[in-house]
């Protein structure tokens, strides 16, 4: 492969990896925005919602027998009610579960008794604005958003690499393109240093 070839290639995947990566690199700088000014859109959050449910003998016992009787009670509650999240932790006091259940779109704690069966199911969700900053963090998504996270941050590192490659073909800004990287980089170093301290 000559080195004509070589720049050609790279001009065709970053051409594809641009396009790849067009709406998500959109997304993520429009979130990063709103996550450094969280007041530029935020609106009203919806009204916490509360519910209760009294659950079945069968419920109980199963839950009860369970190895993992919190998870077994934020699945049994799922199907039986609205709940926000996926289940994150939970904690059994004697007769009374505690769980708790988190995801981009809000948070659900849910409080049971196994003699009595009662449950209730306390949700918190979050503004539109909110669940835009989750999906940023990708904290709380799901195991299929943070997948996508992970390969649109690959297709990015990858699509840098090639477009600096490019850059570097055009020799005559060879040396301004390392000046304008030891620039950045003092500049971001300075800015991490005063950040953190």
């Amino acid at each position: 492969m000559t080195k004509g070839d070589f720049y050609r290639m790279c001009r065709e995947w970053h051409g594809y990896l641009s396009a790849i990566a067009f709406l998500a690199l959109i997304l993520f700088a429009g979130t990063g925005i709103l996550l450094n000014h969280p007041g530029l859109l935020e609106g009203a959050a919806p009204e916490p919602a509360e519910a209760s449910l009294v659950l079945t003998q069968a419920e109980l016992s199963a839950i009860a027998a369970a190895d993992d009787p919190a998870a077994a009670l934020a699945e049994t509650v799922a199907s039986r009610t609205r709940v926000t999240g996926a289940y994150r932790s939970g904690e059994v006091i004697g007769d009374d579960i505690y769980v708790n259940m988190v995801g981009v779109r809000g948070r659900s704690d849910i409080t049971a008794n196994l003699q009595t069966g009662a449950v209730d199911v306390y949700t918190d969700r979050e503004s539109l604005v909110g669940v835009l900053n989750g999906l940023h963090r990708a904290e709380h998504a799901g195991d299929a958003w943070r997948l996508f996270v992970d390969i649109i941050a690959i297709v990015f590192i990858v699509m840098a690499l090639i477009g600096f490659a490019l850059f570097l073909s055009l020799r005559f800004r060879v040396r301004r393109a390392m000046a304008i990287m030891a620039i950045t980089l003092v500049a971001t170093t300075l800015l991490f240093v005063f950040a953190t301290s």
